[in-house]
C-alpha cells in the first residue's frame, strides 16, 4: 500500500505548526505520510520575515509579507507561548513580556530547529494550481520553482492551506486621491516610520494596524497622526498628536474631507484597511470565501473544509490567540490525517458550525471576543495530545491587556505577565517602550551599558 502524502502551502508560524505535529508524532513512534512544504519565500516564518522589498519580490512574484522595521509584539508574549516549548527553554533568562520582532522569531524558529522540518521544506516555490480528483480522491498540485524557473506537478492525499490572510490588500478608492502630492500606500507596504518624520499623517482604518503603525510614526516623530475610521474609533486616550477623526468622504489635492464637515491638510496617506482572503491557486469550488472573522463559514472546527474535509486550513481566523492556536489546530488536523479522528457527517458538520457561527454574530465587546475564541481553542484542543495549557489565564490576560491599552496606549508594554508555561514572571524591560528605538535582539537580550556621568568625563586628561 502506497504512503500516504500530506502537501503544506505555506511555512509561515500555521504551516510550521503542521510540520512540527507531524514531527511530534513521529518522535513517539507513530508512521506519519510523506510531507512536503511549499514556500514562496527564501526562508521560514511567514509574516515574521521582513524584506525591504515592496511590490514584487526577487523572482517578480507579489511580496507575501507586511513587516516592517521597529515592530514590537502588540500582545504579551505569554499570551502565544507554546505549550511545548517556553519562552524560558529558548532564551535561558527571563525576558518582557514585548518583544520586538526579531526576538520572537527567534522564539519561532528555535523550536523548528529542534527537529529536521527544514528537510521538508521547499523554498522559493509558489502553487499555481490545485485540483482534486473525485474517483482517485487526490489533490494534483501544479507548482513553480522560482529559483530554476521550472513548473512540475505533485500529487497528494491531503492538502493544508497555511498561507495565511495578511497579504493581499484591501485598497479601497476615496474621489479625489489620485491627485494626492504626497506618498499613499497600503499597510502591507508600509516598512518603518523613518520617512514619516516631522510629517502630518492620515491613516485611513481603525484595525490594529492603524492602532500601531500610528503609535510607531508618533513615536519615531511625525507631527501629527489622524486615524480615519468607517464605524466606530479604536477610542483609546490618545495622546497630543494623534487624533481620531471619522470617515474620509473625498481629497482635494493634499487636503482631505471629513464626513463631519472638518478639512485638514496632510504630507501622506497609509490605508490601514484590512486584507483580502485570497488563494488564487484553488478553484472556486474550494476556495474559501469570507471576510476577517473569527469563524470562517464552511470549516468545521475551523480548520476542515466542509464539501472537502481532506482540504484543511489553518489560521483563517481573526486572532487573539496566535502560535498557541495555529498548534491546536494543526494537532488537530494531524490526527485527522492520521486516521485517529473521525468526522461526522455533513449534516452534523453543518449543524456544529452553524452553531458557532450563531455566537459569532451576537459577539458584543472585546471581552465577548476573548471568550469566544477561548471556548473554540478548547473545544478542539481535547481532539488531540496537544499539551494543554491554562486557556483560561491566558484569557485573563488578554482581557488585562485590553485595559492596559485603554488606560494608556504608549507604555502598555511596559507591563509584565506570568507564564502560564512555566509560572515565571516576565521581566521588565531595560528601557521604557517609547524611549527604546533599537529593536534588535542584541539590544533586547543585553542591557545596555552605562554611560559615565558628565562630571566624571570632564576631569579625564585629554
Amino acid at each position: 500500500m502506497n504512503k500516504k502524502r500530506v502537501g503544506i502551502i505555506g511555512a509561515g508560524p500555521s504551516g510550521l505548526a503542521q510540520l512540527r505535529a507531524f514531527e511530534a508524532a513521529k518522535k513517539k513512534g507513530e508512521d506519519v505520510p510523506e510531507i512536503v512544504c511549499f514556500e514562496k519565500q527564501s526562508n521560514w516564518g511567514g509574516m515574521w520575515n521582513y524584506s525591504w522589498r515592496t511590490g514584487v519580490g526577487k523572482y517578480g512574484e507579489p511580496i507575501h509579507g507586511s513587516m516592517y522595521k521597529y515592530l514590537w509584539s502588540n500582545g504579551p508574549k505569554e499570551c502565544l507561548e507554546f505549550s511545548d516549548y517556553s519562552f524560558d527553554e529558548h532564551f535561558k533568562k527571563t525576558i518582557s513580556s514585548y518583544p520586538p520582532r526579531p526576538v520572537l522569531f527567534d522564539y519561532i524558529q528555535g523550536r523548528i530547529k529542534k527537529d529536521n522540518v527544514r528537510d521538508y521544506i521547499r523554498f522559493d516555490t509558489t502553487a499555481r494550481w490545485v485540483s482534486f480528483d473525485d474517483s482517485t480522491k487526490k489533490f494534483t498540485l501544479v507548482l513553480d520553482d522560482l529559483k530554476n524557473n521550472k513548473t512540475y506537478t505533485e500529487e497528494f492525499d491531503y492538502l493544508v492551506v497555511a498561507s495565511g490572510h495578511f497579504s493581499t490588500p484591501n485598497m479601497p478608492y476615496f474621489k479625489g486621491i489620485e491627485n494626492f502630492s504626497g506618498n499613499v500606500i497600503h499597510a502591507h507596504d508600509f516598512r518603518g516610520a523613518d520617512q514619516y518624520k516631522d510629517q502630518n499623517l492620515l491613516l485611513i482604518g481603525s484595525s490594529y494596524s492603524a492602532e500601531d503603525i500610528g503609535v510607531q510614526c508618533y513615536k519615531h516623530g511625525a507631527k501629527s497622526v489622524t486615524l480615519s475610521y468607517r464605524t466606530n474609533p479604536i477610542g483609546v486616550s490618545w495622546p497630543e498628536g494623534i487624533k481620531e477623526m471619522p470617515l474620509v468622504t473625498h481629497f482635494e489635492d493634499d487636503i482631505a474631507h471629513f464626513n463631519n464637515g472638518e478639512t485638514e491638510k496632510y504630507d501622506a496617506v497609509i490605508m490601514c484597511t484590512g486584507y483580502q482572503h485570497k488563494f488564487p491557486f484553488l478553484p472556486s469550488k474550494m476556495r474559501l470565501k469570507t471576510k476577517n472573522n473569527l469563524y470562517p463559514d464552511n470549516l468545521y472546527k475551523g480548520v476542515f473544509f466542509n464539501e472537502l474535509p481532506q482540504l484543511i486550513y489553518l489560521g483563517m481566523q481573526d486572532q487573539y490567540y496566535t502560535f498557541n492556536m495555529f498548534d491546536t489546530q494543526a494537532w488537530m488536523a494531524r490526527d485527522y490525517m492520521l486516521g485517529k479522528i473521525e468526522l461526522p457527517s455533513k449534516k452534523e458538520r453543518r449543524a456544529d458550525m452553524d452553531t458557532w457561527l450563531k455566537r459569532n454574530d451576537d459577539l458584543g465587546h472585546g471581552h465577548d471576543a476573548v471568550d469566544f475564541q477561548s471556548d473554540y481553542i478548547k473545544d478542539i484542543i481535547k481532539l488531540s495530545d496537544y499539551p494543554e495549557f491554562n486557556i483560561d489565564k491566558v484569557a485573563a490576560m488578554f482581557k488585562e491587556w485590553l485595559s492596559d491599552k485603554e488606560e494608556n496606549i504608549l507604555t502598555y508594554r511596559d507591563k509584565t505577565y506570568r507564564s502560564v508555561v512555566t509560572g515565571t514572571m516576565a521581566a521588565e524591560h531595560h528601557t521604557e517602550w517609547m524611549d527604546e528605538m533599537d529593536d534588535s535582539k542584541e539590544r533586547y537580550l543585553n542591557e545596555p551599558e552605562e554611560e559615565e556621568p558628565e562630571e566624571v568625563k570632564m576631569n579625564v586628561r585629554i
